[in-house]
């Protein structure tokens, strides 16, 4: 083992000492970004880019579950990503899938956020499949949001709501009433699931672009420079660190 190596793991090991004390997120959201340009520095294809970046959400998921933290969200395919060009996202929607395989293989429990429809038939068969196969013997769940998008995720529970109160009788006004953010939140995506404590994006950006908007109110928020190819163990400490040394006020 190197120097460098060395002092690597002093610092790893001093970080998650310092998590001892502390409340962990029970539920933690990342913006994977980074992918294309990681690729770009390193001479690599866009195709290779995506498929580090699905390697390292996989190592992700297991430095989270050492933490025993319950619930992570990882956006991998934003409904904005689906105008990209067709050579590109046919690589995508494979290495996607690999992933979802790899992630229900490790035992996690796997749930898909966004708008699946959005996806090619055969690409949903294939996630169907791997999801009624899975056998879950990890407490990590794992939201993966592909088609996902927060504005048309607030749509879809809007209207999946006044269907609802449609569907028993309701009027106009009685269903104006009957909406409500307690409503609203019964329909989104992530129903029945606690919004995040805390969220990570990676390659410099400093913007949710649409994660959990409805979720996310309350959310803290880490920002790094790193390209999610190159995320470390270290950096998700240095993440969770900071999230509790801050005090959380919910806007009181």
């Amino acid at each position: 083992m190197d120097d460098d190596s060395l002092l690597y793991r002093v610092y790893e090991r001093r970080l998650t000492k310092e998590l001892e004390d502390f409340s962990l997120p029970q539920h933690l959201g990342v913006i994977v970004d980074g992918n294309r340009r990681w690729a770009k520095a390193a001479g690599a294809t866009t195709a290779q880019g995506h498929r580090a970046g699905a390697e390292k959400i996989v190592e992700f998921l297991s430095w989270c579950q050492d933490l025993e933290i319950p619930l992570v969200t990882v956006w991998m395919l934003s409904t904005d990503n689906l105008h990209r060009p067709a050579e590109e996202l046919g690589a995508l929607y494979a290495i996607i899938t690999e992933t979802i395989e790899q992630i229900a293989g490790a035992g996690h429990r796997v749930r898909l956020t966004g708008n699946a429809d959005l996806l090619p038939a055969e690409v949903q068969d294939a996630i169907a499949g791997i999801r009624e196969a899975a056998v879950v013997d990890s407490p990590l769940t794992v939201n993966v949001a592909i088609g996902y998008g927060g504005r048309e995720e607030i749509v879809d529970a809007v209207r999946e709501l006044v269907r609802d109160l449609g569907a028993q009788g309701l009027g106009p006004e009685e269903i104006a009433s009957a909406i409500s953010t307690d409503s609203i939140s019964e329909h989104l995506y992530t129903r029945g699931q606690p919004d995040p404590d805390l969220i990570i994006r990676t390659s410099g950006e400093q913007r949710l672009s649409g994660f959990l908007l409805w979720q996310s109110v309350h959310s803290e928020y880490w920002f790094c420079e790193t390209y999610w190819p190159g995320f470390r163990r270290v950096d998700l400490l240095r993440a969770l660190r900071e999230f509790c040394r801050r005090e959380r006020r919910f806007g009181a």
